[in-house]
């Protein structure tokens, strides 16, 4: 049942264990904030979460000799 990864049996499988324990109302907010979580660790794993850690450079400035 297991043995080679998910199949429908088990997907129908959890998805009912899920539905008898939260009920059927909170079913789609445990979705939309599951959905949230992964779209943010894929953005911050791709460097794409807009915090840029990167040192600035110096402006070019002219030397006066």
């Amino acid at each position: 049942m297991f043995g080679g990864g998910f199949g429908i049996p088990e997907l129908l499988i959890a998805a009912i264990i899920a539905l008898l324990i939260f009920g059927p109302g909170k079913i789609p907010g445990i979705g939309k904030g599951l959905g949230k979580a992964i779209r943010n660790f894929r953005s911050s794993a791709n460097g794409l979460d807009g915090n840029d850690t990167t040192p600035k450079k110096p402006k070019d400035v002219k030397k006066e000799s």
